[in-house]
């Protein structure tokens, strides 16, 4: 997984941008002005932050020592997911779009019909 593949996967949603509100080294994407990633873009390997299902979350780092709870971040929602290569890139951009959905439906039905237009 690279920084570019990322990138790439998240502007192909709609209603998606980026920008560094925190420093010049977080980079957070955003559906309408809503976090659903963020990753620092000199860390080596990459991890990022993702929001997640709880249930779901709690599961999947029960499965996989690269997804632990959230970094500063709500644990019971989110996720840091750790680029070291036991996850196929995949599976981690199925977790991108989990993140990415949950968001979406959390925000009003007017911003919503605005994605589907």
């Amino acid at each position: 997984m690279t920084q570019e593949t990322i990138r790439d996967y998240c502007f192909s949603k709609k209603g998606v941008s980026a920008d560094f509100p925190f420093d010049g080294k977080t980079l957070v994407y955003k559906v309408m002005g809503k976090l659903f990633l963020l990753t620092g873009i000199d860390g080596f390997p990459i991890s990022m932050n993702l929001k997640c299902d709880p249930e779901r979350a709690v599961e999947l780092r029960e499965r996989h020592e690269a997804i632990r709870a959230g970094y500063h971040m709500n644990k019971k929602h989110w996720n840091t997911v750790t680029c070291d290569g036991s996850l196929n890139d995949s599976f981690i951009l199925e977790l991108i779009e989990h993140s990415y959905t949950l968001v979406v439906q959390s925000l009003p039905k007017k911003i919503q019909a605005e994605l589907l237009s």
